[in-house]
């Protein structure tokens, strides 16, 4: 009984341990802290797994990477989660700079890897999600526990920051 729970686990969950350093390492960015992140929510994830009734052991995995993120991170990081969002962003006049293709392309991957570290936590997450991890609007929804139009909202944010970034960074080396 314990060796097929083992087994559907294994087989579930991970497949995915890529996706969950990476989601960690986003959110804490830090190599040793993902680390631990991971382990932590691997942990959880065998503890619930009898919970686990789904066919998408990715999304529910990474459901559990981000709130164990979270977690840890309030009780060692507090001031970082507290954020505020930009309704009114400034309309950017260029469109030579579109964050997608630099990230597609990976025509300066650092550049583009800096600029994603200065986002704030809630633009970071929902790119990493969608951008790196390939993600669909309705997994990163299940997955950050939001709606539809606060993944939508939140991306098309996330992207006008990143936009802009970019382009600071790219004026300031002019």
């Amino acid at each position: 009984m314990e060796q097929n729970r083992l087994a559907s686990f294994e087989e579930a969950v991970l497949p995915h341990l890529d996706a969950a350093y990476n989601l960690a390492h986003w959110l804490t960015r830090n190599d040793t802290d993902a680390e631990d992140v991971v382990q932590e929510a691997y942990l959880r994830a065998f503890k619930f797994f009898g919970g686990f009734h789904g066919s998408d052991g990715r999304s529910w995995l990474l459901a559990i990477v981000r709130n164990t993120s979270y977690t840890w991170m309030q009780q060692n990081r507090s001031p970082e989660l507290s954020f505020a969002i930009d309704d009114e962003l400034p309309e950017i006049e260029s469109q030579d700079l579109n964050p997608e293709a630099l990230l597609l392309k990976g025509a300066d991957t650092q550049l583009v890897r800096q600029a994603l570290e200065e986002l704030p936590i809630e633009f970071r997450e929902v790119l990493v999600l969608r951008e790196l991890e390939e993600m669909s609007y309705r997994e990163i929804a299940s997955t950050t526990e939001l709606p539809l139009g606060t993944v939508m909202s939140r991306l098309a944010r996330a992207r006008k920051r990143l936009q802009q970034v970019l382009i600071s960074q790219a004026q300031a080396e002019v």
